[in-house]
């Protein structure tokens, strides 16, 4: 039985609307027993958040079954030397490097994190860059520059720190075969009977790719038809939407 990652904004919901047929598709996933995550590049909500988030609209998942980018950053930086934290994002992000071990800091950090907020300001920004060009790693949850109504997202908040030290971060999130990589491990599945569903050819499908999954593209969000072939790479399957899958 495959495994099966996948995607929010765009597969199942719209603007926190239902996408038809997503609610079926994810309760037969459930039915038959797909070990199932559902994935998204957004740090700011907690996997309780976005159950809740979705039971708004009828589909009903375990919490267990969520697994954000804000998760997948505290699992990597687990994989690394140092605990020491200065954190630009949200109480998910927070607490989810707590939970890690992490002292959350503005002295003499190992890292410094850059997720989602709406607080950002100079002083964040000068100190980001002061403990970056000293040394400290930069390390981003996702590499999305905006959300909706281009709302500033994490891509765009360390873009001026990136220039003021001269230095890239390494973001966790979709693309990365990073987050794909620790979402399998958080449900001990494989990559070779795995599938992720995805609307968007440049995160979920590339991620997909790059991590050796069988992909799914649907053309109920971000990306349509005419957009894979702007592409290198192809997705195994396409479909309209979630509820017109029928190859799991």
């Amino acid at each position: 039985m495959k495994s099966v990652i996948c995607d929010i904004d765009g597969v199942l919901l719209h603007n926190n609307r239902l996408i038809a047929g997503s609610d079926r598709f994810i309760h037969r996933l459930l039915e038959q027993g797909n070990p199932l995550v559902i994935l998204t590049n957004y740090p700011v909500q907690t996997g309780k958040d976005l159950q809740n988030r979705l039971a708004a609209v009828g589909i009903n998942v375990p919490e267990s079954c969520f697994y954000t980018s804000a998760m997948a950053t505290a699992d990597f930086l687990t994989h690394q030397h140092g605990n020491k934290a200065f954190v630009i994002g949200e109480g998910a992000l927070t607490h989810e490097l707590y939970k890690a071990g992490f002292t959350i800091t503005d002295i003499n950090p190992d890292f410094v994190i850059v997720g989602e907020t709406k607080s950002y300001n100079w002083d964040m920004i000068h100190k980001a860059a002061r403990f970056v060009a000293n040394g400290a790693r930069f390390i981003a949850t996702n590499p999305d520059t905006h959300g909706p109504g281009y709302s500033p997202a994490c891509g765009a908040l360390c873009a001026p720190i990136e220039r003021i030290c001269g230095k890239k971060p390494f973001y966790v999130g979709k693309p990365s075969a990073w987050i794909i990589r620790s979402a399998l491990n958080n449900i001990d599945a494989h990559s070779e009977n795995t599938v992720i569903i995805g609307d968007n050819m440049k995160t979920d499908i590339l991620a997909g790719f790059q991590a050796g999954l069988e992909t799914i593209l649907v053309t109920s969000g971000v990306s349509q038809l005419a957009d894979i072939e702007k592409e290198p790479f192809r997705p195994n399957h396409v479909f309209d939407c979630a509820g017109d899958i029928d190859v799991i």
